[in-house]
């Protein structure tokens, strides 16, 4: 049985994974929506157009897995937060128009202090370090962002302080299948060049797809990729059944989507979309590897495609959560599961 192709295959170019970081920002904001109208028609329908890109900022110099370790402030002042800090290895850095920062509001509440803020490029204070040199994606700018006595009006603030934790956590049970399709797009369009190229390439007289040594990394590939892209399309298929009716009814009555899957019951699907993405760039990492050492010394020059295909899935690894977290983050649930089961049943 041969799936559908991936939504964006092979090349990840600066739209595509524009596309992608905005999707996180309208996730965010979709997460804890505030009420207000103006504030909503002020920035949603350009994002969900895509004539302006957006951009999720969690990560510090000293707050990477651990977002808990937030040092970035922002301090109440009147009608306005002043926020103070830096954030690093955001994507889209410098061309988003919009920006959710996630900042304490209280440091002395740890966690339960973190609140999320959306800012805007031009606020005063607010401005761009460096520009990261990177192994891949590099059509994509990865920027530093520098807070220094940024003043942002109070109704950028997304839902009320204090619920910036919960804002990524459920943007990151959505937006991990999105990382996941990027890697399965990539290992596909790995395979595919491959493929191409071993049945041109002779060596010792034959065609190097005609020897068995080969044929088995290309099964091993094609196999981790279908099995791959089942756990991806049945996920979303899942989730979209499930969550479309909490957020449709979110929508339409202006409420905190969190808010309204718990007193609809729907469960988050943390456990779900950390699969998707621990095993679909796993897959990508091995197959991008593997079309690299069958395509031989070409595979390793920058002019043939596979080495960028290689050097782009190793980010899939790492960025939404690195796999590590995602391991944890799957056994947590699994244990919680079982133990709501046992109390469930007496």
């Amino acid at each position: 049985m041969r799936w559908p192709a991936p939504t964006w295959p092979g090349p990840i170019c600066l739209r595509r994974t524009g596309a992608l970081t905005a999707a996180s920002w309208r996730r965010s904001w979709c997460s804890s929506s505030s009420p207000a109208p103006a504030a909503a028609s002020r920035w949603l329908p350009d994002l969900a157009s895509s004539k302006k890109l957006g951009a999720f900022s969690i990560t510090e110099p000293a707050a990477g897995s651990d977002a808990t370790a937030t040092k970035t402030t922002a301090i109440r002042d009147g009608d306005h937060y002043v926020l103070n800090g830096t954030k690093i290895f955001v994507s889209n850095g410098e061309v988003a128009d919009t920006y959710v920062v996630f900042a304490s509001t209280n440091p002395a509440r740890g966690a339960r202090g973190i609140s999320a803020f959306v800012v805007e490029k031009g606020a005063p204070g607010f401005g761009f370090g460096k520009k990261e040199r990177k192994m891949g994606i590099r059509a994509n700018p990865t920027r530093e962002l520098v807070f220094q006595n940024c003043r942002i009006p109070k109704e950028n603030l997304l839902h009320k302080e204090g619920f910036g934790l919960f804002t990524a956590q459920t943007t990151f049970d959505c937006s991990r299948p999105g990382v996941a399709a990027q890697a399965l797009g990539i290992a596909q369009g790995a395979l595919d060049e491959t493929i191409a190229y071993v049945r041109r390439r002779r060596q010792f007289g034959l065609p190097i797809s005609g020897f068995q040594a080969i044929q088995h990394m290309i099964a091993d590939c094609a196999t981790q990729i279908e099995a791959s892209r089942a756990l991806l399309y049945a996920t979303a298929k899942a989730m979209d059944r499930a969550l479309k009716p909490a957020y449709d009814k979110a929508i339409a009555d202006r409420e905190i989507i969190y808010d309204v899957m718990n007193r609809l019951g729907v469960k988050r699907w943390t456990k779900e979309s950390a699969m998707c993405k621990l095993y679909c760039s796993d897959v990508a990492m091995k197959v991008t590897t593997d079309c690299v050492q069958m395509c031989g010394g070409i595979g390793y020059m920058a002019d043939f495609p596979v080495e960028k295909y290689m050097r782009d899935a190793k980010i899939t690894q790492i960025y939404e959560g690195t796999n590590q977290i995602q391991r944890n983050e799957i056994a947590m649930m699994l244990v919680k599961e079982l133990a709501s089961a046992e109390k469930a049943e007496g």
